[in-house]
């Protein structure tokens, strides 16, 4: 088997723990130059912001040195940048480190923080965050948790041993537990698997359940309800699609409380309003270190604010993290 080539390291540095982004030039095209190519890559829309990133020199060439706009189009050629970042609301939770070690860092992330830079969630992530507040530039994610989703995520300190972490999660070697506060439903009152078909359209906010075999399987059990109608309940899935516990708990009929997606979507808050998150977190890793061997069995710290603001009268339906 053939080989990749490794592309050369960026010649620009983080800014704010985002990395440039990087364009390798396709190997056959049409364009005379870089700039043709750029341009119609990234649409008439921005074909403006491309010049003006040219004039202002921010698009580079391996060398570091800035590319100018009539430079021949190379085959293959590869070219930085860093887009401009978006004007984003902090999220004002903390993140605790629940374990570190010269090869990963299992951080808690809360609510409403996305795992990984993408659209307009870039320097509000956790793997940014981390990587500012840690000093590690070179940190990467394993895996990810929903922007919504609050809980344990692995991050890999080593590139070049991120693959090894990466395997586990895809081969279904990381044991993971969650929690879910949501209706109570004597029913479930007994451990219930459920299997489905999950299928999620690129475009599409929410995903769903369609006739097929099962590529989706979650346990789901009953932990403890009470008075006012709500339950805590543990989950445990044993494969990953998007969004499945919240899929799999709509088709119970016990939907996770804070949920704007599931069973129906509901009009955004606005900008800076953390007072209803998802109830629904990560609470355990379980796994076995794929380079040192490790036994690692983490634990959450957080709780979730519909369950833990109970206060036995009522009172306890507010969601503020």
């Amino acid at each position: 088997m053939r080989r990749r080539t490794p592309p050369p390291q960026s010649p620009l540095p983080q800014r704010e723990g985002v990395d440039p982004v990087r364009v390798r030039l396709p190997g056959d095209g049409h364009w005379a130059t870089v700039r043709e190519h750029l341009a119609e890559r990234f649409g008439t829309a921005r074909a403006e912001a491309v010049d003006s990133m040219f004039a202002a020199g921010r698009i580079v060439g391996a060398d570091g040195r800035a590319v100018p706009a009539d430079a021949a189009y190379v085959p293959g050629m590869f070219v930085w940048f860093h887009r401009d970042l978006p004007v984003e609301e902090p999220v004002p939770f903390p993140m605790e480190i629940v374990y570190r070690d010269e090869h990963v860092v299992v951080a808690d992330k809360p609510h409403f923080l996305a795992t990984t830079p993408r659209g307009s969630h870039v320097t509000e992530t956790a793997l940014a965050r981390l990587r500012r507040d840690l000093q590690l530039p070179a940190l990467g994610a394993a895996h990810r948790l929903d922007r919504l989703t609050a809980g344990l995520v692995l991050f890999t300190v080593r590139p070049e041993e991120r693959g090894a972490y990466q395997t586990l999660f895809r081969d279904r070697r990381v044991r993971k537990v969650y929690e879910a506060v949501a209706p109570y439903d004597p029913a479930l009152a007994r451990p219930v698997t459920v299997r489905s078909r999950i299928v999620k359209e690129r475009g599409t906010l929410t995903a769903r359940e369609v006739p097929g075999e099962p590529n989706a399987v979650s346990r789901v059990e009953l932990v403890e309800h009470r008075p006012d109608g709500l339950a805590r309940y543990r989950l445990v899935p044993e494969t990953g699609q998007t969004h499945q516990l919240r899929v799999h708990m709509t088709a119970l009929g016990v939907p996770i409380l804070g949920d704007p997606l599931y069973p129906r979507v509901t009009a955004p808050g606005p900008a800076g309003d953390f007072r209803r998150p998802l109830q629904l977190l990560a609470r355990e890793l379980e796994f076995t270190d794929p380079v040192t061997g490790a036994e690692h069995r983490l634990r959450s710290g957080r709780t979730l604010a519909a369950w833990s603001s109970y206060d036995g009268g009522g009172g306890g339906r507010d969601l503020g993290q």
